[in-house]
């Protein structure tokens, strides 16, 4: 028996990178697994590669009517949620006299905005004793030049997880935090091998973060293993931020 049997999950943006990772790790000890994605085509593919126990349903974390859309397809499915892995985001690199104000809106719509509504929406369904996941990141507490709204976003999301741990605190729900370091998703494919080897000098050893092993953290902050952990931001970089 896996450690998540029974349970059901929803992972936004869950259609590559870790979130993909996740959702499979997930079925694999034993959760039914919603994800979501903007592209059906992409969607459908993901579906396709995790293969069983999962549904998707389109639609974008930052509109209001696809979360709603979204969760009541989980209601007539299922009727409930265990486990919520707020996943979707996006950044891109832009200095502070580079800043527009539509680069400021994209980002905060869906980091920040598309975050809260992703776990309040969720609330009705949640079961008590649950466990709800943000995504982070390591920028949110290191000045990464050029990466100054994304970092702020993610620093945003931090100050959820804490005030959110506390307000559902009678149902035991928990809130904790990933923050990953570079991971070898399709997300760093635009920058290039010369990049990605820069962000493997920074780990201590030698290379960049694979999505299984976001995945193997996620699959922990789901299950009663972490029973007692409760409003961390655990950094799985590779020691990037420790150094």
């Amino acid at each position: 028996m896996g450690k998540l049997e029974g349970k059901v999950a929803v992972i936004t943006a869950g259609t590559s990178g870790m979130a993909l990772a996740t959702a499979k790790r997930f079925v694999e000890e034993g959760a039914y697994v919603f994800i979501t994605g903007r592209s059906q085509e992409k969607l459908d593919a993901a579906v396709k590669s995790v293969g069983r126990n999962v549904t998707g349903v389109q639609g974008d974390a930052s509109k209001l009517a696809d979360l709603d859309r979204l969760y009541e397809t989980v209601k007539k499915e299922k009727g409930k949620i265990d486990i919520l892995f707020a996943s979707a985001g996006t950044g891109e690199f832009a200095t502070l006299a580079e800043v527009t104000e539509e680069h400021f809106d994209n980002t905060f719509d869906l980091n920040v905005r598309g975050t809260l509504f992703t776990v309040q929406k969720a609330l009705p369904l949640f079961n008590d004793n649950g466990s709800i996941m943000l995504n982070g990141s390591i920028a949110g507490v290191k000045g990464i030049p050029a990466f100054g709204v994304y970092g702020a976003t993610k620093a945003a999301v931090r100050s959820f997880a804490r005030t959110w741990l506390n307000e559902l605190k009678d149902r035991r729900i928990r809130v904790n935090v990933i923050s990953p370091g570079p991971i070898d998703t399709p997300a760093l494919d635009p920058l290039g091998e010369e990049a990605k080897a820069g962000f493997a000098q920074m780990i201590p050893r030698g290379e960049i973060g694979k999505p299984e092993e976001i995945a193997g953290v996620a699959a922990f902050l789901a299950s009663d293993d972490s029973s007692f952990v409760n409003g961390v931001d655990l950094y799985v970089d590779g020691g990037i931020v420790a150094i």
